[in-house]
């Protein structure tokens, strides 16, 4: 299955930690389909954004355990990837525009 630039990057990831990365070393934080590699994000980065990518890290996050209270049901989240993207210091991405 080949993934376009949109299947990519499926969102950004906005928490008090992603700013704090954002603002002091310029990392932005995506959740990404668990399929893409580093040199696609990076690519989908830099063709949506518009932007120079130095960096990218990426994590594979396993599904957490979740219980329904009511009949005692075992189930799970799903697993999802996340990555960590370096742009260079004359680069910003504003996610709320």
């Amino acid at each position: 299955m080949e993934l376009t630039t949109e299947d990519v990057i499926v969102e950004p990831i906005v928490t008090e930690n992603s700013w704090r990365l954002q603002e002091e070393s310029n990392k932005y934080v995506f959740r990404v389909h668990p399929d893409a590699n580093k040199v696609m994000i990076r690519e989908a980065v830099e063709d949506l954004f518009d932007v120079d990518v130095l960096d990218v890290n990426t994590m594979n996050l396993q599904g957490k355990p979740k219980r329904e209270q009511l009949n005692q049901e075992k189930g799970k989240t799903s697993a999802w990837k996340k990555a960590y993207v370096r742009l260079s210091e004359s680069d910003r991405i504003d996610i709320f525009g």
